[in-house]
């Protein structure tokens, strides 16, 4: 299912990476096997660039990220940094005429957001965010399943978020600590992973409507809520938030939750296996569905599958899902959906 949709040959793509905090590693590792010469690695703290490097078999270890560009002269730069250094990184690498991948949440805001495309469209650069989840592959067969109809007439998608990492004083600290400080937390961490998963199924939404709390003290952004997507033919798309608790899964971070969406013809859900199961409307048995995927990395590995989806967009002129672009549309609901809370209405998108 994953096979690249066209091969090239030309030279190895040039690579160059800035961030090496904890997430960073999933990146990495996807680059070592893709084909790419990983010519620079920038951290502000060079004793992780350096480790990093010298773990990950870039070239160089740099802690200035002017100097890295101008050196090694990449042809992609990978941002994997906070949201409060995007802007400045995606200048100087546009500056340098460098393609980019930039992490999520993308850039403070969308004002800023739509400042970093407009930046990489004026001097024709690529700008690709980094989001990984519509390439899980459970997501890819779902999409496919629908596609080919057998689901009918689709009714309701739900995701219910249940990874249950963020009870206690200690939440998160052990792994992005961050997470605590963040004023906007489970929308703009979190939940802006299936705004992008909910339009990758069933299209643009034209109505929004929010409930957001907070449930664990220690951390000042909210950790649980609602959120409903509204579509054309009365779709909807209900995500349902709580880090706070769990759900039946080997790994709580493989799917972080459960999914079932209704339709005219079937039910199907996602469990936190990863598995997908359908049910027939008027049967009583419930079939898994074939989905071959490796058990790697991050999220069924979904980060090489998006890095190797940017490849094949620079390499042989695939069509890019992921653009910046495209993604304002994703921030532009993201911030829909704490207005909708704030104000306590259903918006129009």
């Amino acid at each position: 299912m994953f096979e690249p949709i066209c091969r090239v040959l030309m030279d190895k793509l040039r690579l160059a990476t800035v961030g090496c905090g904890y997430f960073s590693q999933f990146h990495h590792q996807a680059w070592q096997r893709l084909d790419v010469d990983i010519v620079g690695i920038c951290d502000l703290d060079m004793t992780k660039a350096r480790s990093f490097a010298d773990e990950y078999g870039g070239d160089r270890a740099y802690d200035d990220f002017t100097a890295m560009l101008s050196e090694c002269q990449p042809d992609l730069v990978d941002i994997i940094l906070q949201p409060t250094q995007h802007l400045d990184h995606i200048k100087i690498a546009c500056e340098h005429s460098v393609a980019v991948i930039c992490q999520k949440p993308f850039t403070e805001n969308l004002a800023q957001a739509k400042q970093a495309v407009g930046i990489a469209a004026d001097t024709g650069n690529i700008l690709a965010i980094h989001e990984n989840f519509r390439f899980q592959p459970w997501y890819r067969r779902i999409k496919e399943l629908i596609d080919q109809n057998r689901l009918g007439q689709i009714y309701q998608i739900r995701f219910d978020l249940r990874p249950g990492d963020g009870q206690g004083a200690d939440a998160y600290l052990d792994r992005q600590p961050y997470f605590q400080q963040m004023k906007q937390f489970l929308i703009r961490e979190t939940g802006v992973h299936f705004i992008d998963v909910f339009r990758y199924l069933c299209g643009e939404p034209n109505a929004v409507w929010a409930d957001l709390r907070q449930l664990n003290p220690a951390i000042i952004g909210e950790d649980a809520g609602l959120f409903i997507l509204e579509f054309e033919h009365q779709q909807r798309a209900v995500f349902d938030g709580n880090r706070l608790s769990d759900h039946v899964a080997d790994n709580h971070r493989l799917t972080m939750g459960e999914m079932q969406i209704e339709g005219e013809l079937a039910t199907l859900e996602l469990n936190g296996r990863g598995q997908i199961i359908i049910r027939n409307k008027g049967s009583n048995v419930a079939k898994a569905i074939d989905l071959d995927w490796d058990d790697t990395g991050f999220g069924g590995d979904c980060v090489y599958l998006m890095q190797r989806h940017v490849l094949e967009h620079m390499q042989c002129g695939a069509p890019l899902e992921n653009s910046g672009d495209e993604y304002l549309k994703n921030l532009t609901i993201q911030e829909l959906v704490y207005r909708s809370n704030q104000e306590g209405r259903r918006l129009i998108v």
